[in-house]
């Protein structure tokens, strides 16, 4: 893990940290397997999963008895460590719900409509995580969505017991490239969706990227990343057990100390290498520390939220004095965890909001998911005659300068008319 000094220096290494491109055999692949599915549906679903899983399936679908079953069987601490997680989730949802407003002249309103059908995927096959679907699934409900589906390659019980907690209504064990075009375009079996939702790996993301404009997409999601904003105040075991937990998420993985502390970053380094080998990921975190992990020191703490935006992570995590100044100044984030009993992990699982999170340098222009992905909003405008006239000949102006004299002749034939008809009233 390497010490890069001063600001310039450590913006100019966060960025070589992110800018990795999708391979174009990626690309290719992909480009096929949305186009197998889109012609022969189920059969390319299987066929599919065989040649990358190695699995072959005999029912695409598992109902939701198996779901019960699964939940059943969960260990009881697991079970309700799933529904404290769950509860936390629909309560920040909850409170995160936008409001349908109208003006007090009733001119105007707009409605907030809930998509129709939405599909969301979670990674499976090696990984476990029924975190994600909790996440994912909660905020959709919570939105209204009628209709949730998931997609999720051998799912495991946890997985399965998840979906019935979160109430998903449908779910498919399906994974990869072929989830994605099949919750895009509709087979046999799995529905066409409005909206495909869910951070996956790069075969998932370059497919849902190429589906974008039939469907609807949350985002395009990368590599995780957290960055750790520290002083003199913190402790170096529990930044590295931080950085740690990043690390073993993925070799891609991008763990990041920023601080004005040499002492530190050097103390945080060591308990790094000294917690590292009790890890069962291990290899995964090394790797991810060798190649990903940096500790930036910076002349002054201060500089630490103009860096943050410039880079504008998926995760920052603040361990400081006054960690106060440093929220003031932050503009370009996924998410924010502030202090030493707010770690990322707890992000991850039980704090409340989605942690599915803008990666990539995304977050300057996106946002964790939440109900707004599942919502659509439609303005309606009631206007009244008198409100009418006194907007119409604004309206025929702009449009004849554009051109459009059809446009501006709709407007004046009603003032025309109207102006004709109360010369009649009048006689």
């Amino acid at each position: 893990m390497q010490i890069i000094n001063g600001y310039e220096m450590g913006i100019n290494a966060l960025n070589r940290k992110n800018s990795e491109g999708v391979d174009n055999a990626i690309l290719e692949t992909v480009t096929d397997i949305l186009a197998q599915v889109k012609v022969t549906g189920d059969a390319a679903i299987k066929r599919l999963t065989e040649k990358f899983d190695g699995e072959k399936l005999s029912n695409i679908e598992i109902n939701q008895a198996n779901w019960l079953k699964s939940l059943e069987i969960l260990p009881s601490n697991l079970k309700e460590s799933l529904q404290v997680a769950a509860k936390r989730i629909q309560g920040f949802h909850q409170l995160s719900m936008p409001k349908p407003w109208s003006s007090i002249s009733g001119e105007y309103e707009e409605k907030i409509i809930p998509i129709e059908t939405v599909g969301i995927y979670v990674p499976g096959g090696t990984a476990n995580y029924p975190s994600a679907v909790l996440m994912d699934v909660i905020p959709a409900k919570v939105a209204g969505v009628p209709n949730v589906i998931v997609c999720t390659p051998d799912p495991t019980d946890a997985v399965l017991a998840s979906a019935k907690i979160a109430g998903a209504d449908r779910l498919f064990q399906v994974g990869g490239a072929q989830a994605i075009a099949a919750m895009a375009y509709g087979t046999e079996s799995i529905p066409q969706v409005d909206k495909i939702c869910g951070a996956g790996g790069m075969y998932v993301s370059a497919a849902k990227k190429m589906v974008y404009g039939d469907v609807g997409i949350d985002g395009i999601y990368g590599p995780t990343e957290t960055l750790i904003v520290a002083d003199s105040s913190a402790t170096p075991s529990v930044l590295a057990a931080d950085l740690l937990a990043q690390a073993e998420h993925d070799t891609l993985a991008i763990p990041i100390l920023i601080t004005d502390d040499v002492n530190l970053a050097k103390a945080t380094i060591e308990e790094i290498y000294l917690q590292l080998p009790k890890l069962e990921r291990y290899e995964i975190a090394k790797e991810s520390i060798a190649n990903k992990a940096l500790a930036v020191v910076l002349d002054d703490i201060g500089q630490a939220p103009d860096l943050i935006n410039q880079f504008s992570p998926e995760h920052v995590c603040l361990i400081l004095k006054n960690p106060e100044n440093c929220i003031k100044g932050l503009k370009s984030a996924g998410g924010v965890f502030v202090g030493e009993y707010s770690p990322e992990v707890i992000g991850d699982y039980v704090a409340g909001p989605s942690h599915t999170m803008p990666t990539s340098g995304t977050a300057r222009f996106s946002s964790y998911l939440g109900v707004d992905h599942f919502l659509r909003k439609m303005p309606v405008v009631r206007l009244g005659h008198e409100r009418f006239n006194k907007l119409a000949t604004s309206a025929a102006t702009i449009a004849r300068e554009e051109g459009l004299t059809a446009h501006a002749n709709a407007v004046e034939l009603r003032l025309t008319r109207d102006s004709k008809n109360q010369g009649l009233d009048n006689e």
